[in-house]
């Protein structure tokens, strides 16, 4: 799947089974689409149009304000104004995004994204509405940006595979639990200074994304409501019924709700299918049993191939 990123991301919409393309996609076709808008009207000498219109797709702070945008909390993680802003964001959101789809599968991979980004802004929120620091500042206060999804999508990544080493131009090989405790702790120092808004969402996605892969190994997936709704979009655009497996990775590659014994059980449908080159089903059900008693970064490469490749059935 990610032997040619730009193949990939010119295709995005042509498989079902891509969310992280599909979101990196929607995020760089809005950028490009808000600023194309905003060179015109400016031109055009309607500069506040365009603020007044892009206020309404931004994530306010004030409570009085959402209640008249409510649509603004999902519009705000798809928005970003600034070149770097985008490009880091969606570099990590690939390469964290990877190993979440790697072992989760796509669809829990977009839940991730939106509830990292729906848990950012109703921390944002909280903290604005209740801190005295902000009470000046809350009614003007808006903000945009993916970054709360991606923090979640890092710290769940973090969580699931602390031990997965990245390649860091001039530091080498680290962990990446390293890496998202270093963002999680910048953000914090960061929380009271000018991106302040930004910088509490990033804390609240974090906070998600690491409560949603503890629950998650207890069986719990917080995500089947945001998945529901996904598969109904799915259907409504495409003319299909589908039905909802509940499994980690099912055949059809609908999953909802399910742990690692969910996971389990949809592995022994499809045992019959697996031939002799490829992993059995006992062996993946010893790869499940080592991922429950001692975590993912426990498997060995081969291991980490074989479950891999059984979860693409």
């Amino acid at each position: 799947m990610y032997g040619n990123f730009w193949d990939n991301l010119r295709n995005a919409f042509k498989h079902s089974d891509n969310s992280l393309f599909k979101l990196i996609a929607i995020n760089i076709l809005v950028f490009f689409v808000v600023l194309v808008f905003r060179v015109f009207m400016t031109i055009g000498g309607l500069g506040e149009l365009y603020s007044t219109v892009l206020g309404y797709l931004m994530m306010p702070a004030s409570l009085p304000r959402l209640a008249t945008q409510p649509w603004s909390m999902f519009t705000y993680m798809f928005l970003h104004e600034g070149i770097f802003h985008i490009l880091f964001n969606m570099l990590f959101l690939y390469w964290f995004g990877q190993l979440i789809h790697q072992f989760l599968g796509s669809r829990k991979l977009a839940n991730l994204y939106i509830l990292g980004g729906l848990a950012g802004a109703a921390f944002y929120v909280l903290i604005y509405n209740l801190a005295p620091f902000f009470s000046q500042s809350v009614d003007s206060s808006l903000m945009l940006g993916a970054s709360a999804g991606v923090f979640a999508i890092v710290a769940g990544a973090a969580t699931l595979s602390p031990n997965t080493t990245f390649f860091l131009l001039l530091l080498g090989p680290v962990k990446i639990k390293y890496i998202a405790i270093f963002y999680v702790i910048l953000s914090f120092a960061n929380s009271a200074g000018a991106n302040a808004g930004g910088e509490l969402a990033h804390l609240g996605g974090a906070l998600l994304g690491y409560l949603y892969i503890v629950q998650l190994r207890k069986g719990i997936d917080w995500g089947v409501p945001v998945q529901k709704v996904g598969i109904f979009f799915e259907d409504l655009f495409s003319g299909r019924k589908s039905k909802v497996k509940v499994s980690y990775r099912s055949k059809a590659k609908t999953s909802s709700g399910g742990g690692f014994s969910s996971f389990k059980k949809a592995t022994k449908s499809t045992s019959a299918q697996v031939s002799s080159d490829e992993a059995t089903q006992e062996e993946i059900d010893k790869i499940l049993d080592k991922i429950a008693d001692r975590g993912y970064e426990a498997l060995n490469k081969e291991e980490k191939r074989k479950l891999f490749e059984f979860s693409k059935k």
